[in-house]
This record gives structure tokens, sequence and C-alpha cells, in this order.
């Protein structure tokens, strides 16, 4: 009996290895959207592998487990935008209705709406892909932050390399002795 529940495990954690979708594939999907991290509707459908009104359904079937700190019905101006980005080709293809965007507690959430293996798969996925676009967020504010010191305190350094070079482009002040006898009321330089 253990050697089957061994078996059936490694089966199962071998197909969750196939079914688990590339980190790649999802972080370029998450787009901004009013200041925030978000995956389309559609992405998401095609990430499940359902179509795109069977996800709309569920989610407006269970509408009170998404307000709009998880999911935003996004405008006319939202859609605009999203074209001008280029992350939609055109509103036709969004098949006529305002799409919803989801943020990474939106999708948390559509676990529980969604109740198939490749949705809790996928949605592992998804969530391990926000963590790392996270990491990614921290990472660069640590960069920014030694790049600001690092250029305060070679601006300093700079600014005493520039002086140096302007004291040396200078043409230098010369005396001039002048030459024969002084005249009454003249003064030597």
């Amino acid at each position: 009996m253990v050697k089957k529940a061994a078996v059936k495990s490694t089966a199962r954690s071998r197909r969750m290895r196939q079914l688990l979708i590339p980190e790649e594939k999802i972080l370029k999907n998450i787009v901004l959207v009013r200041n925030q991290r978000v995956l389309l509707d559609m992405h998401l459908a095609e990430l499940y592998g359902i179509q795109t009104r069977a996800l709309k359904q569920a989610v407006r079937r269970n509408a009170d487990r998404f307000p709009e700190d998880f999911m935003i019905e996004l405008s006319d101006e939202d859609m605009d935008w999203l074209v001008k980005q280029n992350v939609i080709l055109d509103k036709k293809q969004l098949g006529g209705s305002a799409p919803f965007a989801f943020t990474e507690a939106g999708v948390a959430m559509l676990s529980s709406v969604l109740k198939s293996e490749k949705a809790i798969e996928t949605n592992i996925s998804i969530m391990r892909a926000f963590v790392a676009l996270r990491k990614m967020a921290i990472n660069y504010h640590d960069i920014l932050d030694i790049l600001r010191a690092m250029r305060t305190e070679y601006d300093a350094k700079f600014d005493q390399i520039f002086d140096s070079l302007e004291q040396l482009m200078k043409p230098p002040e010369r005396t001039r002795t002048l030459i024969g006898f002084p005249s009454p009321g003249s003064q030597r330089v």
C-alpha cells in the first residue's frame, strides 16, 4: 500500500511539473494598469486552457469574491492605453466586451472559483511569477540606491577634477617687465 502511494505521488509530481507554465510566459503577460500589476482575462484564460467567456462567466457568478483591489473592469481609456502600449493589437481582439484585469490577489481568488487541477497548477505558476517580479523590483530599488550613492560620491570627485582642468586651461598670468627707463609718475607692473 505504501508503495502504491509513493508511485502515485511520483506520477502526480511528474505530471505537475509537465503542466507548470514557464515563468517567462507569465511575466510577459503582466502589465501595469492604473499603477497595479495585472493579468488580463484573455491571457489568464489562455494559461488556464479555457475560453475567456467561461472565465468571465465564473467571475460574474462569484462577483462578491472580486472587489476592486482584486479585479478591475477596464474602461475605454484603459483599453486605448493597452493598444498604444502594444499589449493588445486591437480593441477587436477583446471581442466587444470590456476585459477584466486581475491583480495578484485576484488571481489567487480565481483558484477558488476555477476548481480544475489545471487551474490550481496554473495559479501556482502565476503566484511564483508575481513573487519573482516582486523580488526583481526589490533588487531594482537596491541597485538604484547604490547608483545614487555612487553618483554623489563621484560627482564630488568629478567636480574637483573639473576645477583642476579649468585651472590648467586658463592661460597663466604673466608679469611683464618693462624695458627702458621709468618715466616720472609711471608705476612698474
